[in-house]
């Protein structure tokens, strides 16, 4: 395939039919993503796949506008993120991500990270659903949006499913309300903000090398949030709740995978 690069060191990878299957971006560990060791901390890693998935659609013409002027909306409904290495300030790094399955309204995107070695760093999956957004429920992809994203084959992982089973044990915490700070241009809190939230509830000696999320219910500016903290041997769960008790989200964070 033919391999196209912009000033913005942006990568674009082509079948035989010109469209693009694959996206891919080069960057630099910035001294604002790291952590108090120097290393890239979690939050910017899912913002790295979550920014990568953003450009992938953007460099197709079927991006944030499009959607917002069509009514529709991509919802992140789980993710799977596994780690194998942190990369430290000012390291070179790829990040890519390419869709392999579209069914009905769902939408699977896998992402990994290398380094300038192309060692793999880390790696995920995650589901998606297309929302029609003045019906508020799912609809169904279309198929030129299909063929625009095109399809490779799944990254060999060990997929968790979806679902997250919940312990009926749970110690809870005192509620938040959530800022206007958290909210992005789909007007729900950001899908990585719940795993901010949910990692201020982890002991400071836990250290974990996969996240697993489960999207359930939408967040918007002013709700109010009660988490419940679950901790097991080779787990912690967080379920962020509403007043009602319905979970808007629930984090797993898991070590020794």
């Amino acid at each position: 395939g033919q391999l196209l690069r912009t000033s913005l060191e942006v990568l674009f990878f082509y079948n035989h039919a010109g469209r693009a299957q694959m996206y891919s971006f080069d960057s630099r560990i910035r001294y604002s993503e790291v952590d108090s060791k120097g290393t890239l901390n979690w939050l910017a890693l899912m913002d790295y796949f979550q920014d990568c998935s953003v450009f992938h659609s953007e460099s197709l013409h079927i991006g944030v506008d499009y959607l917002a002027d069509h009514h529709l909306a991509w919802v992140l409904s789980s993710w799977q993120i596994c780690l194998n290495r942190m990369p430290k300030l000012a390291d070179m790094v790829t990040t890519q991500t390419w869709a392999y399955g579209m069914k009905s309204f769902y939408g699977m995107r896998n992402f990994v990270m290398n380094d300038a070695n192309g060692e793999r760093l880390a790696y995920a999956n995650s589901i998606w659903v297309l929302m029609d957004t003045q019906k508020g429920r799912p609809t169904k992809v279309p198929q030129e949006m299909v063929d625009l994203y095109g399809l490779e084959p799944q990254l060999p992982m060990d997929c968790s499913t979806r679902k997250i089973e919940v312990p009926d044990e749970y110690e809870e915490k005192e509620p938040f309300v959530v800022p206007p700070y958290f909210i992005d241009t789909n007007h729900h809190m950001n899908n990585s903000r719940y795993v901010q939230v949910a990692l201020s509830y982890l002991p400071e000696d836990f250290t974990f090398e996969e996240i697993r999320v489960e999207y359930k219910k939408e967040a918007v500016v002013k709700d109010i949030m009660i988490p419940r903290v679950s901790r097991m041997q080779d787990k912690t769960i967080v379920t962020l709740c509403g007043e009602n008790g319905r979970a808007y989200a629930v984090i797993a964070f898991l070590h020794n995978r």
